[in-house]
């Protein structure tokens, strides 16, 4: 089993490995381009992220400049639209249903590192799959961390911390996020 194979299977996985190293060295060569592009016409901008992203559906928006680990794992479903400076570290799945607005300077972190500090030592990482359904809505400066859902419909506060999944059609705000109504 490749480093690659255990990073996407959500298992330990040592992010040094020479094939993570050249697949991010890939995404921050088209990160660059997409970035400087920013410029050019949503149509153009549409076709550099079919070119640099796992899936990309129609009358996607994202703003430069976007950031990201990989990006053969990022899926955003039609309509989808991503405000400037937005992070996704995506070594697992991360999916943005349709038609969901996301923030300013949000980061959706798919990343995440062993609690046991001689683990952290070896260098070993682990990921798990972040997914944001149709018609959510994230506010400026929100941080989604890994392994968190958030259902269709919902509406999480700028600058919350989702720690937890969030049902569809809840609205979250706060550190940790918790339901406001």
């Amino acid at each position: 089993m490749t480093e690659t194979d255990r990073m996407l299977a959500g298992e330990p996985y040592r992010a040094d490995a020479p094939e993570l190293v050249a697949a991010r060295a890939r995404a921050a060569a088209w990160m660059a381009r997409y970035n400087a592009a920013a410029a050019a016409s949503a149509e153009a901008r549409r076709e550099l992220l079919r070119e640099g992203l796992g899936e990309v559906g129609a009358e996607v928006e994202v703003r430069p400049p976007f950031y990201c680990d990989y990006g053969t794992h990022i899926r955003l479903g039609d309509g989808v639209f991503v405000n400037f400076g937005c992070v996704v570290l995506d070594v697992a799945a991360v999916t943005i249903g349709a038609r969901a607005q996301i923030g300013p300077g949000v980061q959706i972190l798919a990343a995440d590192h062993p609690r046991d500090p001689a683990e952290r030592a070896e260098g070993l990482e682990f990921g798990r799959p972040v997914a944001i359904g149709s018609d959510v809505w994230i506010g400026g400066g929100a941080i989604v961390l890994p392994g968190v859902r958030v259902g269709d419909g919902a509406v999480v506060g700028a600058g919350s911390v989702v720690t937890r999944d969030v049902p569809a059609g809840a609205t979250v705000a706060g550190n940790p996020a918790r339901p406001i109504r």
